[in-house]
């Protein structure tokens, strides 16, 4: 890839283009292009692969518009339904404003141009196409219904455009966009121009792109310096008095607040209009007809706020915007520099205020560690919130337990062949021990997963069997337990000891002494409905007055067999 740090500006009639444009982009009032520009539009007349990066407002329409413009007037016309450059973006506005400009930059030329989105009826759009046109604006679904109505003809294109290219290769988009691709020719000229790159998608577009010139106007992921960034911290329920306070103190007359979603765009466009703030809401639910009367409004000065989703922060271009309010922050990081780069665009001066509550510590983080510093906090008066509403930080990675002595915390085993996977939250463990999965006969014993307490040698905590077959899976909160005991689901002869219920009362679970951590407090058990102190065993050996099992109340199921009520399946005797 071959890089190109746009700092030197020249005149754009050094750049390669014709009179006919240089007239058009004079009448326009440029005088002088941008540094994107100056990258871009050489290496789009010379047939390279271009990705450029430069921050919103700094003319990166006219870096691949312009070119394409200029390539195409030296070419044979489209044919029927065919194209010769297609510029794909991700909404309506932006495709509708993109037009226009290929418009004028092409008003002194005999080339045709066209615009299709969804939202609006389909068939002008074929008559339209039927003729052909030399350049294309579209969006993705439109585009692909017009294919599948073979209203288009893709085999002539030489130059395919993605404008927001960040946005065009995410999860939103990239589905439309494979199945575009597949669409394209192959050998054609490929051009991705955003103002934000992040790695992933810096990866996804190198494998669209062969060897492609890099322009790199300004950082990475950065706002322009012109516009004064601060947040207002305050609870979220009071987030609405606060933007009216700040609309009436501040005397704001134009106002673009983003929200989340499109119902809560709505809602706040409702209460500001009940508040007397004019008001109107910009959202893909809403009709194309809908939404241009509501951009208008906006920029004839008739609508006060325009509440919009994300949908407006790519493409809106509002000339001396003032302000930008984020009524939420985004969910995504990189959506924040697009958000605000709808004011202080060309060189002006902004402001991009947020409101942020406590719910929204993760997404402020996101946005500082993208923008490599803290935004400022400003508090309003009667606004404060009594939560804080810092970034936390990222949680430290807790440590392994305590293991001593030349045990194995899981998947230990002392047979010829390999235990199943044992997993466990190790406490205290000593000597040969297993706390999971262990076994001493010669077939794999089944998984356990246990939060191990305190244990002595040879034994097992869950799972555990000593005849010749594989013990059925136990899981266990393991009390402290020796020998040849098992806790639950264990098979002992025939018996059956985990899991059982006396006198129809059901055992009670052992409590972790948080002071003693990974060791559990004994067991409480109740015969005939009265409970007894927990008797100590000693190598598997019941001490002198504890109830055996033939002592503890049983009750008869069906079928004549008797079974304890808590085991899996039921204990069995012998006998």
């Amino acid at each position: 890839m071959t890089e190109t740090t746009a700092n030197s500006v020249p005149a754009f009639a050094s750049l390669g283009l014709s009179a006919p444009v240089l007239k058009a982009i004079a009448e326009m009032g440029y005088s002088t292009p941008s540094p994107v520009q100056a990258g871009a539009i050489p290496a789009v007349l010379e047939g390279r692969d271009v990705m450029a990066a430069a921050r919103t407002g700094t003319g990166k329409t006219a870096g691949f518009a312009l070119p394409l413009v200029e390539r195409l007037s030296q070419s044979a016309p489209a044919g029927a339904r065919k194209i010769k450059a297609l510029i794909v973006t991700p909404t309506r506005e932006l495709a509708a404003q993109i037009d226009e400009n290929v418009t004028a930059y092409s008003r002194h030329l005999k080339l045709r141009n066209a615009v299709v989105f969804g939202g609006v009826k389909i068939n002008p759009q074929i008559s339209r196409l039927s003729s052909g046109v030399e350049i294309l604006t579209a969006t993705p679904g439109r585009l692909l219904d017009l294919h599948s109505q073979k209203a288009i003809d893709f085999s002539d294109l030489e130059t395919l455009v993605l404008d927001e290219a960040d946005r065009m290769l995410d999860m939103g988009f990239i589905h439309d966009i494979r199945r575009l691709l597949k669409l394209l020719p192959t050998k054609r000229q490929t051009l991705l121009f955003s103002a934000t790159f992040s790695d992933e998608i810096r990866g996804m577009a190198n494998k669209l792109l062969n060897d492609p010139v890099a322009v790199e106007a300004s950082p990475r992921n950065t706002t322009a310096e012109k516009v004064e960034q601060h947040i207002h911290t305050v609870e979220k329920s009071h987030k609405p008095s606060l933007l009216k306070h700040l609309i009436i103190k501040e005397n704001w007359h134009q106002v673009l607040v983003f929200t989340r979603t499109k119902h809560g765009a709505n809602r706040l466009a409702t209460k500001l209009e009940k508040s007397g703030i004019s008001a109107a809401a910009i959202h893909g639910n809403k009709s194309q007809n809908a939404r241009t009367k509501a951009l208008a409004g906006f920029k004839n000065g008739e609508v006060r706020v325009l509440v919009a989703t994300d949908i407006a922060a790519r493409g809106l271009d509002i000339e001396q915007l003032p302000q930008v309010v984020n009524y939420e922050l985004p969910n995504v990081p990189e959506d924040y520099v697009h958000r605000i780069g709808r004011t202080g665009r060309a060189g002006a001066s902004g402001r991009a205020i947020s409101l942020v509550s406590s719910d929204e510590r993760k997404e402020l983080g996101g946005i500082e560690r993208l923008l490599k510093g803290k935004l400022k906090r400003v508090e309003v008066e009667g606004f404060v919130p009594e939560v804080d509403v810092e970034p936390e930080r990222e949680p430290r990675q807790p440590r392994g337990g305590q293991r001593s002595g030349g045990q194995r915390s899981g998947g230990q085993r002392t047979g010829g062949k390999p235990a199943a996977e044992g997993r466990g939250n190790g406490g205290q463990r000593s000597g040969g021990q297993r706390s999971e999965g262990q076994r001493t006969g010669s077939k794999p014993a089944g998984e356990g997963r246990g939060n191990g307490g305190q244990r002595s040698g040879g034994q097992r905590s869950e799972g555990q069997r000593t005849g010749g077959k594989p013990a059925g899976e136990g899981r266990g909160n393991g009390g402290q337990r020796s020998g040849g005991q098992r806790s639950e689901g264990q098979r002992s002869g025939g018996a059956r000891s985990g899991g059982q219920r006396t006198g129809g009362q059901p055992q009670q679970t052992a409590r972790v002494d948080d002071d003693n951590r990974g060791n559990r407090a004994p067991v409480q058990r109740e015969v005939d409905g009265n409970r007894v102190a927990p008797q100590p065993e000693v190598n598997g050996n019941r001490a002198p007055n504890a109830p055996s099992n033939d002592e503890r109340p049983r009750r008869r199921s069906r079928g004549g067999r008797n079974r304890s009520s808590g085991g899996n399946g039921g204990g069995r005797s012998n006998g």
